[in-house]
């Protein structure tokens, strides 16, 4: 049965084909793929609630006394932060892609018994996650750090190698774009990912539809 990500993943692939490419000054290239700029995030209403849980957050914990359970996630993560800040920020993204990516993959459908949740810090680090909460602490990580949300996009991809949806956090450097993937231990450029075929990215402000540059152009 077709999961309600899959068919999101499906529907941005229809409408792909009808949206011409717009200049952006994030890297056009993400992938190797074109992209189209789009500016109503309505068709995401769970990024919308996403951005709305996480802006209501006071970052607090209940009671942190007890030491047998690690029941103070938000504390322990902000104080990560504050430590990671004066790093270069080469090491900051290091240490971002690690820290969130020491977390168990789980589920949605066995953490909130349904098959797509998009969890938020909060949610994510006592219970896990699965890829796109992986690559949502990684963007709020990064927002807490300063980086500006033009710089930073959540994409979902097609992963080639195994036929299914997946998503990232890929975040612009100058002229390149660097990927923190859950399932990659080392931050690395988009030009050393062969397997990933980007279906739609997002950020607080917009969204893009990537469409293929055409045989040969991918550099």
């Amino acid at each position: 049965m077709m999961s309600q990500f899959h068919r999101a993943v499906a529907q941005v692939l229809l409408l792909a084909a009808l949206v011409p490419a717009l200049a952006e000054a994030f890297p056009a290239d993400l992938f190797g793929y074109r992209q189209a700029a789009q500016s109503d995030l309505v068709e995401f209403p769970q990024w919308l609630r996403v951005l709305e849980r996480q802006l209501r957050d006071d970052l607090r914990d209940g009671d942190c006394t007890e030491r047998r359970l690690n029941r103070c996630h938000m504390q322990r993560w902000t104080a990560f932060l504050e430590r990671i800040r004066p790093l270069p920020a080469a090491e900051q993204l290091r240490e971002v892609n690690r820290y969130a990516n020491e977390k168990e993959y789980i589920l949605d459908l066995d953490n909130y018994g349904i098959e797509d949740y998009w969890a938020i810090p909060r949610e994510f680090f006592p219970n896990g996650g699965d890829c796109e909460d992986f690559a949502i602490t990684k963007y709020f990580s990064l927002r807490w750090l300063g980086y500006p949300p033009e710089d930073m996009r959540i994409v979902v991809v097609q992963d080639t190698n195994l036929g299914v949806p997946h998503a990232v956090l890929a975040v612009g450097r100058g002229t390149d774009i660097l990927v923190l993937d859950n399932q990659v231990r080392n931050v690395i450029g988009h030009r050393q990912v062969v397997h990933y075929a980007p279906v739609y990215s997002i950020n607080e402000r917009n969204w893009w539809i990537h469409t293929p540059l055409g045989r040969g152009t991918r550099s």
